[in-house]
Parts: structure tokens; C-alpha cells; sequence
């Protein structure tokens, strides 16, 4: 599959989701982006159009994970941080946005973490 390909189709899934998955003051949306060597998560309110949380892999509180960040491990530790933000920031209960992506792998990994850690989605 070409690159071009690849790109339309991650475009028109995420689409697809964006139509059904919207963020709200008491539910906000929890939207995760995969690239090859780290991983973004934000919480956002889509009703206001701020973000809630943000975390990645080049966070400061990630400074001391060890190895590639753009593994499972290290996006489980983003899914924790993420929702130890969360739940400092008084958000319990999001609705997870995948962005197109695949749920598996890295994705699933950081949404399991996510969840380990007290979010409900």
C-alpha cells in the first residue's frame, strides 16, 4: 500500500469517528495520536474548545522512562500519566477517540493503561 493510500484511509476513518465522538464539559474527549517514535494523548472539551490535559512521550514527567518511546511500554505509561492528569484535573469519564487509528497495539495499550489508572470510557 502507498503512503498516499494509507494517509486517505486514516483520514476518512477518522472522519467516520469524528461525525459519532464529540467532548463535553462532563465527558471530554480523550483523542490519541500515533506517530513512529512517540505518542500524544489530550483530553479536550469540545463544547468550550479547550484541552483538559495533554500528555506525550516528550513530557517532562517522561524523562525518566527508559528506552524507545515509541513502543507499548512506553505508550502505557503515557496512558497512565495521562489519566493521573485527568483525574487531578477532576475528570473521570471520557469517550475515547482513536484518530483514525487502528485499535490495537500501541493504541489499545495506552487505553488499557488509561483505564488501570481510573478513567472510565
Amino acid at each position: 500500500m502507498s503512503v498516499k493510500n494509507s494517509q486517505v484511509g486514516r483520514s476518512r476513518r477518522k472522519q467516520r469517528i469524528r461525525k459519532k465522538v464529540h467532548g463535553t464539559a462532563e465527558r471530554p474527549r480523550m483523542t490519541v495520536y500515533r506517530a513512529a517514535g512517540h505518542m500524544y494523548v489530550q483530553i479536550i472539551d469540545d463544547d468550550a474548545g479547550h484541552t483538559l490535559v495533554s500528555a506525550s512521550t516528550l513530557s517532562s514527567e517522561m524523562e525518566s522512562f527508559e528506552g524507545h518511546r515509541g513502543n507499548i511500554s512506553a505508550a502505557q505509561e503515557v496512558g497512565r500519566l495521562a489519566a493521573g492528569k485527568a483525574l487531578a484535573a477532576s475528570v473521570s469519564k471520557v469517550v475515547f477517540d482513536r484518530n483514525g487509528f487502528l485499535y490495537h497495539g500501541r493504541v489499545k495499550a495506552l487505553a488499557d493503561a488509561a483505564r488501570e489508572a481510573g478513567l472510565e470510557f
